[in-house]
C-alpha cells in the first residue's frame, strides 16, 4: 500500500525527457572518461585539461540532450483525446486511407526518390492506418496503446543512446576522434559497413545487452513514475509547454555553438569536451565546402600565378616531363597498400618484425624516406596518385559527380603514351564511388565481379583477400603481354583493414589472428608472394614496381595534422631498370607519378602539380589534409588552413626518437602561407572538370 501511494503520475513527455536528458548527461561524462583512459599515449592529458574536457563536456551534452528531444515534441501534439471525435476521426481515416492506397498503388514521390523510400512509406502508412483504425474502432483500447507507445518511445531513445555511445568508443579506437566526415561517408555504404561491423565485433551479444540494459534503466528511472495519460493539455497549455521547450531549445543551440566552436593546443582536449553526436551533425552538413566561402583568399591572377610557378607550369597550365619518348617502354605496377603506416616497417623503428618481405624489397629499391600521404582516407591516396594535385577540400573528386578530368589523371598520360591502363580492387568499385572515376578517367577496371568464384580463396565484406587480387592481376598482367602493348596497373589492396580477417595458415601470428598488425603481417606476405611469382613471368625485366601506402593507420594526434600520422613508405622496385637508393627530401604523394615518369624517360606534356623529386630543381615540400584542414609542408614550418578564414604555422621540431613535434608559430612566415593559398585556392576553385 505504501509503494502504490508512493508513485506519482506524470506528463509522459516531461518524464520521458527529464530522465533521458540525466541519462544522456552520465552516460556522455563516464564515456569521456574511458575515451580518455584508450585515447594514444601522446594524448597527454594535464590536470586542467581534464577539468575544461569534463566540464565543457557536461554543458555540450546538455545542450544536445534537449534539442533530442524534439522528436518527443511531435509525439506531444497527438497525445490528446480529439482526434477521437466523430467528425475528426473519420477525416483521419480517410486521408491515411488515401495515403496508403496511393503508395501502395500509384508511382508515388517515394519512388522517384528511390532506393528504400517506397517500401518504407507503404510500411509507416500501413501501420499508421492500421493502428489509429483500432483505436478509433476500439476505445477500450486507447490507453493501454498509448502506454506501450510511450514506453516504446522511451525504450528507443535509451537503447539508441547505449548503441551510438558503443559505437563512439569504438571509432575512437578506429580514427583516433569523435563521429566526423568519415561516418557520414560510411552511411552512404551500408552494406559494405554493416557487413564490417558485424564481422568485427560481437554484434548480436551487444546488441543483447543494451537491450537489458535499457529494460533495466527504464524500471529504475519509473520505479516511482508513472505516466497520466489522459487530458495531458489544453490549447492554451499545449501552447505554453511548446513554448517552453521553445526557450530551452534555443539556449541549447547557443550553449552547443559555444562549446563547439571552443578551440585548443590539444586536438584530444578538442575532440572529447565536443558532442559526438553533434559533431555528426556539423560533419554532415560540411561534408561539401564552398572553398571560397570558408577559407582565406588570395586575388584570383595572384593565385594562378604563384601556383604555376611553384608547380612549374606554363601560361597554359602545362609542363613537359621527361626528357625523351622511350621506344622501350616499361610496363607500371602500382601497389596501393591499405593503411600501411610508416612505423610498421623495420627501417621506420619498428621491432616487431611484421613487413619482412617489404623490408627485403627496400634493399634492393628506390626508396623515399620521407614522403607524407595527402590525406587519411583512401580516396584520398587514389586522388593523389591519378591526378597529382594537392587535395580538394571537403570531398574528395573522386566522390563528386563532377569527377571527370579528361587529360589531367595518369590514366589519360599514359594511355596517350599508349599504354594500357588499368584499376584493379578486391572489393565493389561503387564503393567510395572508384569504378566511376576510374572508368571515365582512362582506366579499366577490374573488380571483385571479375573474378571468378572458384578463384576466390577467401574474401570478408570488404572484398576478396590480397592474394587473390594479386592472382587476378598476374593473369591480367599475362593478357596484356600477350597483346603486345605495355601495361599501367594500380593495384588496391583491402586485407589491412578491420575486420583484419584473412587466410589461415599463411603467416605465424601469437595472439589474437584479428589485430591491425597481424593483417599487416598477412599483406606483407601476400606482396612478396606476388613479386616471387611476377619474376617468373616473361614480362617482368621490362616492369616497374610500385609500392605505397594509400594512407596512415591512424591520423590523431594532438594537433589537427601530426605529419608523424601521414609518413607513409615509397619503394620503386625495378632490378633490371631502377638502382636502388634512399631519398630523404621531404616530398609527397602528388610527386610519385611525375617522378617515375621522370625516370623512365616517357615525355609528355601534363598538368601536374607534383615535381620529379629526383630533379636537382626540385623544392621539398609535402601536402597534407583532413576534409577541413588543408596543410603545407615546407622548410620546417606546416601552414594549415581552416574554414573560417583561419590561418596557422606550426613548427616542426625532430626529437631523437625520429618523431616530431609541433610548436604553434607566433609570427607567422607569410610568404609560405601564400604558397599555401595559391595551392589550394587553385585546386579548389580553378582546376575544374573537364
Amino acid at each position: 500500500m505504501d509503494d502504490k501511494r508512493a508513485l506519482v503520475y506524470r506528463n509522459p513527455v516531461y518524464l520521458i525527457e527529464t530522465e533521458f536528458l540525466k541519462l544522456y548527461i552520465i552516460v556522455g561524462f563516464v564515456l569521456r572518461i574511458v575515451l580518455m583512459m584508450t585515447a594514444p599515449q601522446d594524448a597527454g592529458f594535464s590536470f586542467a585539461a581534464t577539468v575544461r574536457l569534463l566540464g565543457v563536456g557536461v554543458l555540450s551534452d546538455t545542450g544536445m540532450g534537449i534539442l533530442l528531444a524534439l522528436p518527443l515534441q511531435i509525439v506531444y501534439l497527438g497525445l490528446n483525446e480529439a482526434k477521437y471525435r466523430r467528425v475528426a476521426g473519420w477525416m483521419i481515416e480517410g486521408l491515411l486511407a488515401i495515403a496508403f492506397v496511393y503508395v501502395l498503388c500509384f508511382h508515388s514521390v517515394f519512388d522517384e526518390y528511390g532506393g528504400g523510400a517506397p517500401r518504407i512509406a507503404k510500411l509507416f502508412l500501413g501501420w499508421k492506418l492500421a493502428s489509429f483504425s483500432l483505436r478509433f474502432f476500439l476505445p477500450r483500447i486507447r490507453a493501454a496503446w498509448r502506454r506501450a507507445s510511450l514506453y516504446f518511445a522511451w525504450a528507443v531513445y535509451v537503447f539508441l543512446l547505449l548503441c551510438v555511445s558503443a559505437g563512439e568508443y569504438f571509432f575512437w579506437q578506429e580514427f583516433g576522434v569523435r563521429y566526423n566526415f568519415i561516418a557520414v561517408d560510411y552511411l552512404v555504404y551500408t552494406h559494405e559497413v554493416i557487413g564490417n561491423i558485424m564481422e568485427s565485433y560481437a554484434i548480436i551479444p551487444m546488441l543483447i545487452l543494451a537491450f537489458l540494459f535499457t529494460v533495466g534503466i527504464i524500471l529504475w528511472q519509473s520505479r516511482r513514475r508513472r505516466f497520466k495519460l489522459l487530458q495531458l493539455y489544453t490549447p492554451k497549455l499545449l501552447a505554453s509547454h511548446l513554448g517552453i521547450y521553445a526557450a530551452f531549445s534555443i539556449c541549447a543551440y547557443f550553449l552547443l555553438w559555444g562549446t563547439h566552436t571552443m578551440q585548443g593546443d590539444n586536438q584530444y582536449v578538442t575532440q572529447l569536451e565536443q558532442n559526438g553526436a553533434c559533431d555528426f551533425v556539423i560533419a554532415f552538413q560540411n561534408n561539401k565546402l564552398e572553398y571560397d566561402k570558408f577559407y582565406a583568399m588570395l586575388p584570383r591572377q595572384e593565385a594562378e600565378s604563384l601556383y604555376r610557378k611553384e608547380a612549374g607550369l606554363d601560361a597554359e597550365g602545362k609542363k613537359t616531363i621527361g626528357d625523351s619518348v622511350s621506344p622501350h617502354r616499361p610496363n607500371i605496377v602500382l601497389i596501393t597498400v591499405e593503411s600501411l603506416s610508416a612505423d610498421f616497417l623495420a627501417r621506420y623503428r619498428n621491432r616487431q618484425g611484421l613487413t619482412p618481405q617489404l623490408d627485403r624489397l627496400m634493399t634492393e629499391s628506390l626508396v623515399f624516406d620521407s614522403l607524407y600521404a595527402a590525406g587519411n582516407r583512401t580516396v584520398r591516396g587514389l586522388e593523389a596518385l591519378s591526378l597529382c594535385i594537392p587535395p580538394s577540400a571537403g570531398e574528395s573528386i573522386i566522390k563528386r559527380k563532377e569527377n571527370r578530368m579528361s587529360g589531367l589523371s595518369v590514366g589519360a598520360v599514359l594511355g596517350g603514351l599508349g599504354y594500357r591502363c588499368q584499376f584493379l580492387y578486391g572489393g565493389n568499385s561503387y564503393f567510395d564511388n572508384m569504378g566511376d572515376y576510374f572508368s571515365h578517367n582512362g582506366y579499366e577496371v577490374i573488380d571483385r565481379s571479375r573474378i571468378a568464384n572458384n578463384k576466390i580463396t577467401f574474401a570478408n565484406i570488404w572484398g576478396v583477400c590480397d592474394e587473390d587480387i594479386f592472382s587476378k592481376s598476374l593473369e591480367v598482367f599475362d593478357e596484356d603481354a600477350r597483346n603486345n602493348k605495355p601495361f599501367f596497373a594500380q593495384i588496391m589492396t583491402t586485407s589491412n583493414h578491420r575486420p583484419y580477417t584473412y587466410p589461415a595458415g599463411k603467416i605465424h601470428v601469437n595472439g589474437n589472428p584479428n589485430t591491425r598488425e597481424a593483417a599487416v603481417k598477412y599483406t606483407d606476405y601476400a606482396i612478396g608472394k606476388f613479386i616471387r611469382e611476377a619474376s617468373g613471368k616473361a614480362w617482368f625485366r621490362n616492369t616497374v614496381f610500385v609500392v605505397i601506402a594509400d594512407h596512415c593507420a591512424s591520423s590523431a594526434g594532438k594537433t589537427s595534422l601530426p605529419i608523424d600520422r601521414y609518413h607513409i613508405p615509397c619503394m620503386v622496385y625495378a632490378p633490371s631498370l631502377v638502382n636502388p637508393a634512399y631519398i630523404n627530401k621531404v616530398c609527397s604523394q602528388i610527386d610519385v607519378m611525375p617522378t617515375l615518369l621522370s625516370l623512365l624517360q616517357l615525355k609528355y606534356r601534363v598538368h601536374f602539380a607534383g615535381q620529379n623529386i629526383l630533379s636537382p630543381g626540385f623544392h621539398p615540400r609535402a601536402f597534407m589534409a583532413t576534409y577541413q584542414d588543408l596543410g603545407y609542408l615546407d622548410g620546417g614550418l606546416l601552414t594549415v588552413l581552416s574554414p573560417v578564414r583561419k590561418i596557422r604555422q606550426y613548427e616542426i621540431r625532430l626529437q631523437s626518437d625520429g618523431t616530431h613535434t609541433e610548436q604553434l608559430v607566433s609570427s607567422p612566415d607569410n610568404k609560405l602561407i601564400r604558397k599555401a593559398q595559391a595551392f589550394y585556392q587553385y585546386v579548389n576553385l580553378y582546376l575544374k572538370a573537364r
